[in-house]
């Protein structure tokens, strides 16, 4: 992705490049009106202006970026994956938050980073879990949970599908019929291939899916409370729940506690990932390997500028279930 330039936001906004010069130096002059505008069009590009860019741009910052929306369990996981595999390289690993200030509504968090450092002060990026599909243009990027499932874009993922059917596997075993499920972003092809997973193995089992007994969250605790309490408040409420993170899934825990039902012998709960908090608390979960999914984008991302092939550019690792202490058999 090439840097956004000054020339980039007055065409955006509709006004001459003297104008944007003006109103980034505060003179005077300008209506207030077009000074809110041209502000709002500057924060939207991600512009910041010359901060010796021309400098920079003229040699390799030894920097690779690793945008996030948030920082947390998954995200923080993948980190230390990026960071082990950059010891014993010439390479500086850099994190970025791009929307830590509204966690639940983070579109285009990474257009804006990118714009800001794209050429400048990193590399290339690693991109984890993104709003939306960020474009590179000769800027190397890959992409950890894209967006969409772009086979010819570098991205790593894992098998999402097969995930949450290994989780209705688990739990048709113990007897489980009524068995519900907590989705997650519905912009991510990760969170759509787990609810095709959990449809296709519940076809599989011969069980017919409740549509009262699917909801959807967004990866987060907050996110996840709404629905967890539908779930849990149903009059005929599942016997199990399969989760599309672990941290909603560990949310579904603590409400289902706090209505005094026992986990798990009211009710099972299984969720995705394996963050650290799931050993801790002793979560039935799918695990993917988090920091091996790290150490592969940043391989990845280090041959993309070296001019290397990828071969296959999208990348998939596989997941497995690790059974503990919140699953058991059905309820008579």
């Amino acid at each position: 992705m090439r840097r956004v330039t000054i020339t980039d936001v007055a065409r955006a906004a509709g006004v001459s490049v003297s104008t944007i010069s003006k109103v980034m130096n505060g003179r005077d002059g300008i209506a207030p009106t077009t000074q809110e505008h041209v502000r709002q069009v500057i924060e939207e590009l991600g512009y910041v202006g010359n901060i010796g860019a021309q400098s920079l741009r003229a040699r390799r910052t030894g920097v690779v970026g690793v945008l996030v929306s948030q920082f947390e369990p998954y995200s923080a996981e993948i980190l230390k994956g990026v960071g082990a595999a950059a010891e014993g390289t010439d390479r500086e690993i850099m994190a970025w938050a791009g929307a830590s200030h509204n966690p639940h509504a983070p579109t285009g968090w990474e257009q804006k980073l990118l714009g800001r450092l794209a050429g400048s002060l990193i590399d290339g990026a690693i991109i984890v879990t993104p709003s939306v599909e960020a474009s590179s243009g000769n800027f190397p990027v890959v992409a950890v949970d894209p967006q969409r499932l772009d086979l010819t874009r570098p991205a790593v993922s894992v098998n999402d599908e097969g995930g949450t059917r290994s989780a209705v596997a688990h739990l048709v075993g113990l007897g489980h019929t009524r068995i519900g499920y907590l989705g997650g972003r519905d912009d991510l092809a990760s969170a759509v291939s787990r609810e095709a997973g959990f449809r296709k193995a519940m076809a599989e089992a011969g069980l017919t899916v409740d549509e009262r007994h699917v909801q959807v969250g967004d990866y987060t605790a907050v996110g996840a409370a709404g629905p967890a309490a539908k779930l849990l408040d149903d009059r005929d409420r599942p016997t199990a729940i399969v989760a599309a993170n672990d941290v909603s899934a560990l949310q579904v825990v603590a409400a289902a506690r706090a209505r005094g039902l026992r986990v798990p012998e009211d009710l099972s709960i299984v969720g995705f990932d394996d963050v650290p908090e799931a050993a801790r608390q002793g979560l039935t979960t799918v695990a993917q390997p988090l920091q091996a999914i790290g150490a592969m984008a940043l391989s990845m991302l280090l041959d993309l500028p070296a001019g290397r092939e990828l071969g296959d550019p999208h990348r998939q690792l596989p997941t497995h279930l690790i059974v503990r202490d919140t699953t058991a058999p059905a309820p008579r």
